[in-house]
């Protein structure tokens, strides 16, 4: 068996604690009463460029909840711009707040202002309950914003992109399991079916795969079943599935201590961010259980790849050619955990590492 290297975590409660814990930067909290608006903007490295990553917009059950995502999630944006070569840092916000009946005009304004502020440091995007008539009010207060609809130049939905770079992820990590590539006949479950999952859909049924699909959205679902056939299956009844790869696309951990007895499957390739609960937990865990785990960061930095190439003119074939790489990122990734003794997600963060510490040196001298 293969000695598992883990990284021991310590966790903290105190705002100053986690924001040591996870080595951030800079975190700013923006407040502003007549709008509503209530955001965290997590900055966490820099060293390879600006801070690029998009704003989601959630009904968190409390602050503390918010902190904790826009750390995690602004870490992952580091390693994700490192390891796909990218010359940018990492960075995320969120705002508290229902997409559904809180978004205004002057919120994203107000938001937008904020991000001005940070004179670069920090460039925004769509993210999970925002979209590119958002980034368009934002827009209208700095230029410090991609993800714009190509009438003004942009690279519009990030979406298609971001399924993209999952789907070949897929595919790296079933030829790992596999011994081929070829998903057709697959048991493949995707947990959120919203623009990303839905995407990767379109990518599975076309390559023959048999789809078993759940999501909040009953219409949705309902939608995709009579287009593509996929098996309609409950939210919780997902993790009980006898299948060769479950894809989780919604939110992050749902690889967890609840969860990972249940899963039947010998492959995990979604594009959800921070699927593992606890990283240095659950992580080694998946090893222990025969799984192979094409790390989240890695495989679903399409829609990174694809904003940044608006930072220099749009080009989408260049966007695509470059998220085509991540087959051959995720199998040399592979190689290093089995090389080196590590689970992937932590082969995949020390990869990334070593890319801002060697850029870091680069820089040492102005």
């Amino acid at each position: 068996m293969v000695e598992i290297k883990e990284v021991p975590v310590k966790k903290e409660s105190s705002v100053f604690g986690q924001v040591s814990e996870f080595q951030h930067e800079q975190v700013v909290f923006c407040h502003d009463h007549e709008t509503g608006l209530k955001a965290i903007i997590g900055i966490h490295n820099t060293v390879l460029g600006p801070a690029l990553g998009g704003t989601r917009m959630w009904s968190y059950a409390t602050e503390a909840e918010a902190l904790n995502d826009v750390l995690r999630l602004s870490r992952g944006m580091t390693y994700k711009a490192a390891i796909s070569g990218l010359n940018l840092g990492g960075g995320k916000a969120v705002i508290i707040a229902d997409s559904k009946k809180d978004k205004s005009e002057a919120l994203w304004r107000k938001f937008g202002r904020f991000v001005e502020n940070l004179n670069g440091k920090y460039i925004t995007a769509e993210d999970v309950g925002t979209t590119s008539k958002d980034m368009e009010y934002i827009k209208m207060e700095t230029d410090y914003v991609t993800g714009l609809p190509e009438s003004m130049g942009g690279s519009g939905d990030p979406s298609p992109v971001t399924a993209y770079g999952t789907y070949v992820g897929m595919k790296a990590a079933a030829k790992r399991a596999f011994g081929s590539d070829s998903l057709a006949g697959k048991k493949i479950s995707v947990q959120g079916t919203g623009h990303v999952g839905g995407y990767l859909i379109d990518h599975l049924v076309k390559e023959g795969a048999q789809l078993f699909i759940t999501d909040i959205d009953q219409e949705r679902l309902k939608d995709l079943n009579a287009r593509t056939g996929a098996t309609i299956v409950g939210l919780d009844e997902i993790y009980d599935l006898d299948v060769d790869i479950y894809s989780p696309c919604a939110l992050g951990a749902t690889i967890n201590d609840n969860t990972l007895s249940r899963l039947k499957c010998q492959v995990i390739a979604g594009c959800a961010n921070n699927q593992l609960k606890d990283e240095t937990v659950h992580g080694p865990a998946l090893i222990e259980r025969g799984i192979v785990y094409a790390p989240d960061f890695l495989i679903n930095a399409g829609g990174l790849i694809n904003v940044y190439s608006e930072l220099n003119g749009y080009n989408r074939t260049a966007a695509y050619d470059q998220t085509e790489k991540i087959y051959d990122y995720t199998l040399n990734i592979f190689d290093m955990a089995e090389r080196e003794g590590l689970y992937t997600q932590l082969a995949a963060m020390k990869m990334a590492e070593k890319r801002i510490s060697d850029i870091g040196k680069v820089k040492a001298t102005y």
